[in-house]
């Protein structure tokens, strides 16, 4: 498909290329020798049948499938001006047709697949173990109850249970859970997880063209294929203008009965204000948007994305950092806290727990002391333990501490949602640190504008994680519509629903959001996660934040404003041009000349769009 689109766009550029160089070679041999008036016309004859055919060939297909868009006047102007020997004009016409195909083609070349970002993802072979022998076999070869062991930062090749090894594996871009998983044996694994530093074997409980990563696949498949096309811009405001200008044309020639009319009607009909004006304003947004680290890779969501009406958030890396944070420590009566906090950092400099680079950026961020402990130990399912200062710490979890100390159990904070750690100092319960997926500090604000400032009508958090952990995000940041533990296949369904009433816009990171990114009216994903997620979306926010994601609002709002600037104001002045044709003051050639001059004030304004808006977020004017 890649190689297909970049053989169209060198097609569109050539015929551009080529329209101008034969109307150059046209005008030169026109005015400037005395050659005949075949050697004149030849180049036009060129442009025409090398440029001007695949054109109106493809103009015709479209006409065919009943995709009646604004270049099908420029379509009907060609093969007019061929049959009324009107070759200058029907060469620009080709020159103004071939240019705005080029100039879209050119907005969009950087999209690439998602389906090969998926499978590209994947490995091609597992390593099977036999008798304690390692054999790699291809993927489809592998069976239910094979085990197969996972080298340190290789990808789950199949869904499986763990038989032997301890380690973690991010399985965040399936999950939407923000923590690196341990894994022992009796754990799950899910195919697409990306295992740690130490190697694992899994006992595989699904063939690969069952797991969890292919079901993702298949779902991602199945809705490219139901995604409904959207009408673009220029095609609803054509949807208007061509049936009007064809009126007028064929008005004129049955009033004067000079079929010159009709073409000179069209001519200065073309729509260039569409077909060149809209493209520019956005090719001039996006590189706005690039210069701010937002990636538009569907140049539609531009144009749409002020109409949408609901807004869908994913939860984990979205409206969060995606990362476990310390929110609280909590100590045992006659326990000093800083004491507490500087034992627990000094041991967790020697922790792989996902949970240790929490605690010690907390210590960082207190100033805690740094000791240095001896006799460290971290068995799994033991928890970790070391000496400092001749006092044994440990920190381990509430299952344990009941073991070790029945009445310091019952002094335990009553479990909230989030992750916590407990912590043993000599036997005796001594504090308990909880850990949560913090929102993003301009998460409320941001919510609470999207309502007022750009006229959401709908507000909606879907996530794959816990429903306690849901539930509290949503209390946080102001949603009140939420639903929670959410598989891909349940995310595509309420996108699919909400999209039926309204425009729609997903806000995700991650694999298993990459469906529902690609089913709604625009997908905005942030691009630090997931290769596919960015491939699934129309617009890619690569630093992750919620103010970016606002800007892009704008800058949108921004374009489309000056798009239809552009589009409706150069159409109003070809009206007039029009109705000048029809009256016979305008000839087929000073009307596309004309039409040039209308292109040039259209194009102009359209350039304007390269400039961001004065206002570029209006988050903290709500507040």
């Amino acid at each position: 498909m890649a190689i297909l689109k970049r053989i169209w766009n060198t097609r569109e550029i050539s015929i551009a290329v080529l329209a101008i160089l034969t109307i150059a070679a046209h005008l030169i041999l026109r005015f400037g020798t005395d050659a005949s008036e075949f050697t004149y016309t030849l180049p036009l004859l060129i442009c025409l049948f090398v440029g001007g055919t695949p054109l109106v060939i493809e103009l015709g297909a479209k006409a065919f499938r009943k995709e009646f868009g604004s270049d099908l006047l420029a379509g009907i102007s060609i093969v007019t001006a061929i049959l009324l020997d009107e070759y200058l004009a029907g060469s620009i016409v080709v020159l103004m047709l071939s240019g705005g195909e080029a100039l879209e083609e050119y907005a969009v070349a950087n999209a690439s697949s998602v389906l090969k970002a998926l499978a590209k993802r994947m490995p091609s072979i597992a390593h099977i173990k036999v008798d304690g022998t390692l054999t790699d076999v291809p993927l489809d070869e592998v069976k239910v109850g094979d085990h197969v062991t996972i080298f340190p930062h290789e990808t789950s090749p199949v869904d499986g249970i763990v038989v032997d090894g301890h380690g973690v594996m991010d399985e965040s871009y399936l999950t939407g859970e923000p923590y690196m998983m341990s894994k022992a044996p009796g754990s799950s694994v899910f195919s697409g997880a990306i295992n740690g530093e130490s190697a694992i074997t899994i006992e595989a409980t699904k063939p690969a063209h069952d797991s969890r990563y292919a079901k993702i696949m298949q779902v991602m498949i199945e809705t490219e294929q139901q995604k409904p096309q959207m009408r673009r811009l220029g095609d609803q405001l054509g949807a208007y203008y061509t049936p009007l200008a064809v009126t007028l044309a064929l008005f004129a020639w049955l009033i004067s009965g000079d079929p010159t009319r009709f073409l000179a009607v069209l001519v200065v009909a073309t729509p260039c204000p569409l077909l060149i004006g809209i493209p520019v304003a956005i090719i001039g947004s996006i590189s706005s948007c690039a210069k701010r680290g937002i990636i538009i890779k569907d140049p539609g969501a531009l144009e749409t994305i002020d109409t949408c009406k609901t807004i869908i958030f994913d939860k984990t890396g979205t409206l969060t950092y995606g990362t476990p944070a310390v929110t609280q420590i909590i100590t045992a009566p006659g326990t000093d806290k800083c004491k507490l906090l500087s034992q627990i950092v000094s041991l967790e400099r020697y922790s792989k727990h996902p949970l240790a680079d929490a605690i010690v950026s907390e210590g960082e961020r207190a100033g805690a002391s740094i000791l240095e402990p001896t006799q460290v130990s971290e068995k799994p399912g033991e928890g970790l333990t070391g000496t400092i200062d001749n006092t044994q710490v440990l920190i381990t979890s509430r299952k344990t501490l009941a073991q070790i100390d029945p009445e310091g159990a019952k002094q335990l904070p009553e479990q909230t949602a989030g992750l916590e750690c407990v912590v043993v100092v000599d036997g005796r319960y001594a504090g308990t640190v909880q850990f949560r997926d913090e929102p993003r500090k301009e998460g409320e604000l941001f919510i609470r504008h999207l309502q007022s400032k750009h006229h959401y009508e709908k507000v909606m958090l879907v996530s794959g994680d816990r429903r306690s952990e849901v539930e509290y995000l949503a209390e946080q940041v102001g949603i009140t519509e939420i639903h929670a533990e959410q598989t891909p296949e349940q995310k595509v369904e309420i996108v699919r629903k909400e999209s039926e009433s309204a425009k729609t816009c997903f806000v995700g990171d991650g694999i298993n959001d990459a469906p529902a990114l690609t089913l709604a009216t625009v997908g905005i994903a942030f691009g630090q996660a997931s290769d596919i997620t960015t491939e699934a979306a129309g617009v890619v926010i690569m630093d992750s934040s919620l103010e970016r994601v606002d800007e892009f609002f704008h800058i949108a709002r921004h374009m489309r404003r000056i798009a239809l600037q552009s589009a409706v104001g150069g159409m109003a002045l070809s009206i007039i041009g029009m109705i000048l044709a029809a009256m016979g003051i305008l000839s087929p050639v000073w009307g596309a000349v004309s039409q040039e001059v209308i292109d040039v004030f259209a194009v102009g304004n359209a350039l304007r769009a390269a400039f961001p808006p004065s206002v570029l977020s209006d988050i903290d004017e709500h507040h």
